[in-house]
């Protein structure tokens, strides 16, 4: 059954520890991570993705549930529910709820769970840890794209949808599957590492939104500001365990580099705690069969090079240019 988005799913656990205490986490040693029986990828945003190797590689890594230790499981519940009563999530307006409702198709997204289950941690997330910023933008982050060619509406129904939402939050919303899939095709980190010592010389970036290919220019606050949103957004795509050994996730490599990015810019304003792990290279509470474990031993490196691979081919497909030029002061 499909879920409706005027209905908040319970969030996972893993969601609940990360909302409850503003981090990545890992949970080494409080979960076992199985495969899931009978795993469809084709029910997930990566149902798109062609070539037997890609597809094998994403279903190991994405096809796999955590059970959870009880008592760590009810230790998470509770700081969450303290989390929750501390910081009442807002209402959202009616129309833009019914738009939501009837016009939309939120029903794919991750493994497990619909595209709502990851909307919703984002809202909540937000409204928590980037109080400064809207949390409904990151309940509306992906509506003009996923970074896999799944669109919740048609771009015919956009003027309908921006007139529902205030011109801020429709800057960051229209323009955040295209900044995704900058980050991930790898040149405008490049550019960023190299002007650290400029970053606040960003007068503006110019690319194109995903849906369309209409372009889109944001001022150089907007786009740190959607930077930050980003960090959030990839907190809820980490391995819930044995981070030693799941190095080489795609989401993975990308959030610890924007994290050191953003840091390092002095631009990091949500708060989303990370610490690398200190654990050893070793699997924990994770059965593996030997595709899986190989999988784990590609090279960062080349990992990274295969997503940016992938985000071309994605792009290329619907005729969405990955250009993009900044203004700098």
């Amino acid at each position: 059954m499909k879920q409706s988005a005027a209905e908040r799913p319970d969030p996972t656990t893993q969601r609940k520890a990360a909302i409850a205490r503003g981090a990545a986490l890992e949970h080494t040693g409080k979960v076992r991570v199985e495969p899931i029986p009978d795993f469809d990828l084709d029910r997930t945003i990566f149902k798109t993705l062609e070539g037997g190797a890609a597809r094998f590689v994403m279903a190991t890594r994405v096809g796999k549930e955590a059970h959870w230790d009880a008592a760590a499981a009810q230790a998470v519940q509770a700081e969450y529910a303290a989390a929750r009563a501390a910081h009442p999530l807002p209402g959202m307006s009616p129309e833009l709820m019914q738009f939501l409702v009837s016009e939309c198709d939120f029903d794919v997204e991750h493994a497990d769970g619909s595209f709502l289950d990851h909307l919703y941690f984002c809202f909540e997330y937000t409204v928590q840890h980037y109080p400064g910023q809207s949390p409904l933008v990151m309940f509306l982050h992906s509506i003009l794209g996923t970074g896999t060619n799944t669109f919740a509406m048609t771009a015919d129904k956009i003027p309908a949808l921006r007139q529902l939402m205030s011109p801020a939050d429709w800057t960051q919303v229209e323009a955040f599957p295209s900044v995704l899939r900058l980050l991930y095709a790898g040149p405008l980190r490049r550019e960023l590492r190299d002007n650290l010592h400029r970053a606040g010389a960003i007068r503006s970036i110019s690319f194109h939104r995903v849906i369309d290919n209409e372009p889109i220019t944001i001022s150089g606050e907007d786009f740190w500001i959607a930077l930050n949103y980003q960090l959030i957004h990839l907190v809820d795509f980490l391995p819930v365990a044995n981070w030693s050994v799941h190095q080489n996730d795609t989401s993975f490599i990308l959030f610890r580099d924007l994290y050191d990015l953003l840091g390092k810019a002095g631009k990091c304003e949500a708060n989303v705690g990370y610490a690398p792990t200190a654990l050893p290279r070793h699997l924990e509470g994770e059965p593996q069969g030997v595709g899986a474990w190989l999988t784990t031993l590609i090279p960062v490196g080349m990992s990274e090079r295969m997503a940016a691979s992938s985000v071309s081919r994605f792009s290329q497909r619907i005729g969405h240019s990955l250009d993009y030029r900044i203004a700098w002061d």
